[in-house]
């Protein structure tokens, strides 16, 4: 487990940090929230690029930091590996020579995968003769990660790796990050402000604003929380896990979940493939009698447990219980007096747009 309490403060009237929350000892946590929420002065802290002026920093049990005890281990003796926005590698050397450098910084005694592992794991293996500034964006950012991991740390820490590439490129990046948390053993805090990027590789969320730690938890769990600043985003909604029961019939896929069945357009991969789906809210509509002849196809019964209000004044938040499953609709105040909508009412939830993230959690031949 990692353990974070920091307090800090750029100058007399600057930006102050009080931030403390507890990160899982394996999977990926997302420290969240706008630019110059403080998100990446807890990762230098937590690095030892930053020394607060109060805090401590635990992982595993062993203290890195702890000012009241005037413990500060030293940068290089916290094994973590860092990658940062830019991919930092040694623009003279080879991608092999780049990578290489990271596995001579590994502890002798430290264990970790292997060089062959780690090119093969980021698909890399064709790059090798290669050198930095013949590499694409997205390319270096994975030989960077390459680099991190050979380094045999015992954390993580991803400081925005996505930040600076365009959509192409991080829609190619992103599954190898999924495919490096799956098969990493140890934390990994990663910082972003892209929903996107939350939704195809976070487990753990804490979300940031000012410098302040408003929730922190299991991703699903926070996606359904609608009093966060994430519930006035236009994207809003909550996290499914799906399993793709039957391949596109007709250009439409089947998904399995706790409560039901979803159709697609998109091809999220071979029978038995395990996801993620995020349903917005904005995409679900309701209706208090079964449709007849229309063109939605994902209908869905359900019961209406709550009502809550939403960050537009003439709008409100539905949760709807499908089985199981939780579903947020955002309808109208207008359409909620129309309706006569009221907890415990049996409703149909209408899903017009599913939208997909890169996570495959299982192999199809482990999935259920």
């Amino acid at each position: 487990m990692v353990e974070v309490a920091l307090h800090h403060r750029y100058d007399r009237d600057g930006f102050a940090l009080e931030a403390a929350f507890a990160a899982p000892p394996r999977g990926v946590t997302t420290l969240f929230g706008p630019s110059g929420c403080g998100k990446s002065t807890i990762l230098a802290a937590v690095a030892g690029l930053l020394r607060p002026r109060q805090g401590r920093v635990a992982l595993d049990g062993m203290v890195l930091l702890d000012t009241a005890a005037g413990i500060f281990v030293a940068p290089e003796r916290r094994r973590c590996g860092v990658v940062f926005q830019d991919a930092r590698l040694f623009p003279h050397l080879s991608v092999e020579t780049n990578l290489r450098y990271g596995l001579r910084r590994a502890p002798r005694e430290a264990e970790g995968p292997g060089f062959e592992e780690v090119v093969a794991l980021l698909g890399i293996g064709h790059l090798l003769a290669r050198r930095p500034a013949g590499l694409s964006g997205g390319e270096r950012q994975r030989v960077a990660l390459g680099r991190a991991l050979l380094s045999r740390p015992r954390m993580l820490l991803m400081d925005e790796p996505l930040a600076a590439l365009d959509a192409a490129r991080r829609t190619e990046v992103l599954p190898f990050l999924a495919r490096l948390r799956d098969a990493a053993r140890m934390p990994i805090l990663y910082v972003t402000h892209a929903l996107e990027e939350v939704d195809a590789l976070a487990d753990h969320l804490v979300v940031l604003d000012h410098g302040r730690v408003l929730a922190e938890g299991p991703v699903a769990e926070i996606a359904l929380r609608t009093d966060l600043p994430l519930a006035a985003r236009r994207d809003a909604g909550v996290l499914l896990d799906c399993t793709v029961l039957a391949a596109p019939e007709g250009g439409l896929a089947r998904l399995g979940f706790a409560g039901g069945e979803l159709l697609t357009t998109l091809h999220p991969g071979a029978v038995g493939t395990r996801l993620r789906v995020r349903l917005r809210a904005r995409d679900v509509a309701v209706a208090v009698q079964e449709p007849q002849g229309i063109s939605t196809q994902n209908v869905l019964p359900a019961t209406l447990a709550e009502i809550r209000p939403a960050g537009e004044p003439q709008e409100v938040f539905l949760r709807l219980a499908v089985g199981p499953s939780t579903v947020l609709a955002r309808i109208t105040r207008d359409s909620l007096e129309r309706l006569a909508l009221r907890p415990g009412m049996p409703v149909w939830a209408l899903l017009k747009a599913v939208t997909f993230d890169h996570r495959v959690a299982a192999p199809p031949e482990h999935a259920p």
